[in-house]
């Protein structure tokens, strides 16, 4: 029988080993220059997530620099720490369907240049609307959304 799945809140809260520091290797450092990168646990990612009130915001890269000085790396793991914020947003939808109230705002965790992430739950349309919402002004560039101005709001986690 083939093993059920697991839930986007199991995988929140599945840290395997996770918070880690490594040293930067030499094929990551021709992108990501020298020293220790830390990769965080997925509900390490999410708490910082839940830290952004309403009408502010939040990038992924904000999140890795607050990740690479609570661990004293260099810098934080650009790919998990995308791969765990877009696991925190579905985990986050999936409580919702379950009726809990108090989920993580991922809608407000920005893409760098304050893009909206197209892999959230419901696509960039539905993180638009959630955003606007709580009064930012989100323009299209080219084909991407973002919200304008969003450095007024970016909050410091």
């Amino acid at each position: 029988m083939p093993s059920k799945k697991p839930s986007w809140c199991e995988k929140l809260n599945d840290s395997k080993g996770l918070p880690r520091v490594e040293k930067i290797t030499d094929k990551m450092s021709k992108r990501w220059g020298t020293g220790t990168v830390v990769i965080p646990a997925p509900i390490e990612v999410d708490e910082m997530m839940r830290k952004v009130p309403a009408g502010k915001v939040t990038t992924i890269n904000e999140i890795r620099s607050t990740l690479a000085q609570k661990h004293k790396a260099t810098i934080g793991c650009p790919m998990t720490t995308g791969i765990f914020a877009w696991i925190a947003a579905h985990a986050a939808e999936e409580q919702k369907q379950l009726g809990e109230t108090n989920i993580t705002p991922y809608w407000r965790t920005l893409k760098a240049g304050g893009l909206l992430n197209e892999k959230y739950p419901g696509g960039a349309e539905a993180q638009r609307l959630l955003l606007e919402k709580e009064g930012h002004r989100v323009v299209k560039k080219g084909k991407k959304y973002a919200v304008l101005d969003y450095e007024e709001s970016l909050v410091a986690i």
